[in-house]
């Protein structure tokens, strides 16, 4: 408790308030502080709030259980931003957005009510840690029985024929990037600038991942997810918008893009956005797929929340022979070098003068003129 009355003292500020992370990240200033209501605060989650530079961060629900490794929290604490949680369910309906509150050793006062919490240490995070550790078998062999459980039930779905929606970006034969918010995407999407430019793949971003395609140049050919997590600005840059529909018929994000005025088709797919990016750009016929920050390993799984993952191993399974990841296409891939480059403009250069010398009579007279002069200034040197 008085870890934080002594790095930090009172705290003060303007509280931004939603029980989605990713959204309230979208409208999270410097110096506010965020209300969330995230139990098991994954590492994405982490890292979105840390780019927001909040002056704290406030949980209702427990940031680290301790049933698995999440790593979340201690993001938010190596950037030195405050983690208070267990305020309780009712800290979303009594504080309000625009709030000014103050947080003193766990204490949140606003309006004259206060609200007691835990302040998250690093002490703290690593008993989690070690209680996480030492449940990790059962924990493993939980996700193993709920997986295969699913995947009785949900393999016929993605094993059957997978109708695409009507695309006006051609995928066909091309390679393809798919970019989602996950581990590293951000330090993945620049390194893969030089082989984008060489290469011209096609762009696919997922939701979010969309937004930092554009930030660093690079404009994405389709827009596939839930639409919740992508700005406005980047929805109207002009890439093609797929909204990630279910198979019971809904499809969230088309109601946001129709509001805006924006076209859209709907692709019904079993499983996750990221799932779905995968499947419609193996269905519809690339070469290769480059997956950027895509989620494979259990924490990412268990960071998903879903009790069985069965739809993501089935999608692996069915791309896996087209799939790559960024990681191997960075260390494997080399771009043309600049010698190269000189060289070939070199040639290309002398080419075109060996042409005009060749179908223009006055080039050629010049030349013999030019090479007259030279003999007769040798002749001159050597009689000398």
């Amino acid at each position: 408790m008085k870890l934080l009355a002594r790095n930090q003292g009172r705290l003060s500020g303007r509280l931004r308030v939603d029980r989605v992370t990713k959204r309230l990240a979208q409208r999270l200033r410097r110096g506010e502080i965020a209300l969330i209501a995230h139990q098991d605060i994954d590492r994405l989650s982490g890292e979105l709030l840390v780019r927001c530079r909040p002056r704290a961060v406030l949980n209702a629900l427990d940031s680290c259980t301790g049933a698995y490794g999440n790593v979340g929290p201690q993001v938010l604490l190596d950037a030195g931003i405050p983690l208070i949680d267990m305020l309780g369910g009712q800290a979303l309906e009594i504080l309000n957005e625009g709030d000014q509150v103050t947080v003193v050793d766990g204490v949140v006062q606003a309006r004259g009510v206060e609200l007691s919490g835990r302040v998250v240490t690093h002490e703290l995070l690593s008993a989690l840690s070690r209680k996480a550790r030492a449940e990790e078998e059962a924990r493993l062999r939980e996700f193993a029985d709920n997986t295969l459980r699913h995947l009785r039930q949900e393999a016929h779905l993605l094993c059957s024929e997978i109708r695409l929606p009507p695309l006006r970006t051609r995928l066909q034969g091309r390679e393809c990037v798919v970019a989602v918010r996950g581990d590293h995407y951000e330090e993945d999407l620049r390194a893969l600038r030089p082989y984008i430019a060489d290469r011209k793949p096609a762009l696919i971003a997922v939701d979010g991942a969309a937004d930092k395609m554009l930030e660093l140049g690079l404009r994405p050919d389709i827009i596939l997810g839930d639409m919740d997590s992508v700005s406005d600005e980047v929805l109207a840059c002009g890439a093609e918008l797929v909204v990630h529909g279910y198979l019971n018929g809904k499809a969230p994000g088309a109601e946001r893009l129709k509001r805006a005025g924006l076209e859209a088709s709907v692709f019904p797919c079993l499983g996750t956005s990221e799932d779905a990016a995968l499947l419609l750009a193996h269905e519809a016929g690339a070469s290769l797929i480059v997956a950027v920050g895509t989620h494979s390993g259990l924490t990412h799984f268990l960071d998903k929340g879903r009790p069985g993952m069965a739809s993501t191993f089935l999608t692996r399974l069915r791309v896996s022979s087209r799939m790559v990841d960024a990681r191997g296409v960075n260390l494997l891939y080399r771009p043309p070098s600049a010698l190269v480059g000189t060289l070939s403009l070199a040639a290309a250069g002398l080419g075109a003068m060996a042409l005009i010398i060749v179908v223009s009579p006055f080039a050629r007279k010049f030349l013999s003129l030019i090479g007259m002069q030279i003999r007769l200034f040798l002749r001159s040197l050597f009689q000398g």
